[in-house]
C-alpha cells in the first residue's frame, strides 16, 4: 500500500467516504458473494464510476488488518485526520465563546479512540487534542469506529501536551482532568464555562505532567466492585454531563 493512500473498511465508514469525499476514492473491494446484499448494493449504487473488485474474504481480512470489514473496503487518497486547525485559531476569544475541548492523554487502543471521537462529535466538542507520541494515531480502524467523526471533527495532534494545556489555560479555558483517586466527582463542578476535559490512557490515567496543568481533578462515582470504566465509556459520561449542564443552564 502506498504511503499516499489508505484503506477504509466497514459499511458505515465506506458510506461516509462515498457521501463526503468520493473524489478521493481510487477503488472499492467487495467480498465474493456479497455484491448482491442489500447494504452493499446500496453503497455500490452511489459509487458512480469508481472501480469495484470482487475479492476473497481472506484478501479483505488482510486489507482491513483483520478488523470487522463487513464485506467491503476501499482505497482512497490519504488526507489529514479531522479538519485542519491550529491551537491559536482554536483559542481566539475562547473565554467568550464557551468552547468544549476533549484532550485524550495517550489512548492506545484504536477502538477506544474511535469511540471517543464519535462521542465527542455527538456531544458538540469543538476540537479533540491528542499527543503525537505514546498514543494511537487516526488509523483505518479508528475511522471505522468513529463512523465519520474522524473526518468531521477538528483534531489537533501536539508534540508537547503539557505546554499545550498551559496555553489553553492562559486563554481562559478551565482544564479539568480525571482520576479514580480524585476527591470530588464531576457532578460537583460547574461545567458551564470554557472547558477542556482531559481523559487518561487505558489503565494508566493521565500522566503527572498533564495532571499538573489541570485546574481541577474529578472522578466518576463508582458504586460496584469495578474500580474503573473503559476510557471511551467514561469519556461519554463526562462529555454528556457537560452537555446536560449547559442545556439546563443555557
Amino acid at each position: 500500500m502506498s504511503e499516499s493512500t489508505e484503506v477504509v473498511y466497514g459499511l458505515h465508514a465506506v458510506r461516509h467516504v462515498l457521501s463526503q469525499s468520493a473524489y478521493k476514492v481510487i477503488e472499492i473491494w467487495v467480498q465474493e458473494g456479497k455484491q448482491e446484499s442489500k447494504n452493499i448494493k446500496t453503497l455500490l449504487a452511489s459509487a458512480g464510476s469508481i472501480p469495484v473488485q470482487s475479492v476473497p474474504k481472506q484478501t479483505l481480512d488482510k486489507l482491513a488488518e483483520f478488523g470487522r470489514h463487513q464485506g467491503i473496503a476501499l482505497r482512497q487518497q490519504k488526507h489529514p485526520p479531522g479538519l485542519r486547525v491550529n491551537l491559536e485559531d482554536l483559542l481566539v476569544d475562547a473565554y467568550k465563546s464557551n468552547p468544549l475541548f476533549l484532550v485524550l492523554d495517550g489512548v492506545q487502543d484504536p477502538h477506544n479512540l474511535g469511540a471517543c471521537l464519535r462521542t465527542a462529535d455527538a456531544a458538540g466538542v469543538e476540537a479533540v487534542i491528542l499527543p503525537r507520541d505514546r498514543a494511537v494515531g487516526v488509523t483505518a480502524s479508528v475511522r471505522k469506529v468513529a463512523s465519520g467523526a474522524a473526518e468531521n471533527l477538528p483534531i489537533l495532534e501536539v508534540t508537547n501536551l503539557a505546554r499545550t494545556l498551559r496555553q489553553i489555560r492562559d486563554a481562559g479555558v478551565w482544564v479539568v482532568g480525571t482520576s479514580d483517586r480524585a476527591e470530588q466527582t464531576i457532578y460537583q463542578l460547574d461545567l458551564d464555562r470554557p472547558l477542556a476535559l482531559v481523559m487518561g490512557a487505558e489503565g494508566m490515567g493521565i500522566r503527572e505532567n498533564t495532571r499538573k496543568q489541570c485546574d481541577a481533578i474529578v472522578r466518576l462515582p463508582m458504586q460496584g466492585t469495578v474500580e474503573s470504566l473503559n476510557v471511551s465509556v467514561a469519556t461519554g459520561i463526562c462529555l454528556f454531563e457537560v452537555l446536560r449542564q449547559r442545556l439546563a443552564l443555557g
